[in-house]
């Protein structure tokens, strides 16, 4: 196999893995939409007086006076304390490529302009040569 049949090999394989990060991207996103609109203040009260219950049933009281009951609040706080610090963790990481993402398209369109603005003497202007452009950082 050929040494340029192996960088198109590699180059669908990035676009195949882009494409698929997008596709995650799009369904997390609904899901999590459709998370938090699921919990509606009449379905979180349901939900703390069944488990509330749940947890009376099952449970005798003097668990809960040892610190049963404690320990499983304390558990229960500390992971949807750390779900959404990953969830904010995330939404951070989204901006910040976002942003990364219109720095560059700036700078790209910032060399364009630079490009078409610059004056043409002839065919051979070191403008229109692309080591130039590079050098010099505008490409």
């Amino acid at each position: 196999m050929g040494f340029n049949k192996l960088i198109d090999k590699v180059t669908q394989a990035e676009q195949a893995l882009e494409a698929h990060e997008r596709y995650v991207g799009v369904e997390w996103r609904q899901l999590k939409g459709a998370w938090r609109t699921a919990w509606t203040p009449g379905r979180i009260v349901i939900a703390g007086l069944a488990s509330g219950f749940i947890v009376g049933r099952t449970r005798p009281l003097a668990n809960v006076a040892s610190g049963g009951l404690m320990q499983l609040m304390t558990a229960i706080s500390g992971l949807v304390a750390s779900g959404s610090a990953q969830a904010a963790a995330g939404e951070a990481g989204e901006a910040a490529d976002q942003a990364e993402a219109t720095a560059e398209a700036t700078k790209a369109a910032t060399t364009v302009t630079a490009v078409a603005a610059a004056p043409r003497t002839s065919s051979n202007d070191p403008l229109l040569d692309h080591e130039a452009l590079r050098r010099r950082g505008l490409l």
